[in-house]
Order: C-alpha cells, then structure tokens, then sequence
C-alpha cells in the first residue's frame, strides 16, 4: 500500500500543467512499480481544480486498479472530483 499526501504539491491545486508536473514526480518518486493500493489523502489541501484532479487523479486511477480518496469533505476537493 502507498499512501501520496497531496498537500505536498501544496494547498492550492489549481492548474492543469501543475497537476501534469505532479503526476510525473509522483511516477517518478512516489508510485509503486506494481499494481497495489493507493491511498490519495487530501487533508490539508484548500482547493482543488477539476483541471489539475484531471491530470492527477484520473491518470492514476488509470494506472492502478485500488486507489482510495480519504479527507474529501473540503467542498473544493468535493466539487472537483464529482466533475471528473
């Protein structure tokens, strides 16, 4: 299981090609080789774009079959998953 704490891309997730810098440095440093669990935890983030979950979250959820979102209560985060 790897647990990715968003709020280290920082509180604000806002653009698309932020989002795309994220998803190669979490592939880079951050995501398993294998298929396994992922645990994406939103705590501490203040808001997220549509845009930038775009180029994360659904890259991952592409790539990995078990990915779990935990503190998603922010209406932000909230907002910006329900449109992906």
């Amino acid at each position: 299981m790897t647990e990715i704490k968003l709020k280290q891309f920082g509180e604000m997730l806002l653009s698309r090609p932020a989002g795309r810098e994220a998803w190669l440095a979490a592939q880079a440093y951050s995501l398993p080789k294998d298929d396994e669990k992922i645990i994406v935890d939103f705590d501490g983030v203040l808001v997220l774009s549509p845009s930038w979950a775009d180029e994360f979250i659904t890259k991952l959820k592409e790539k990995y079959s078990q990915v779990e979102l935990i503190n998603t209560s922010n209406a932000s985060v909230k907002a910006s998953l329900e449109i992906i």
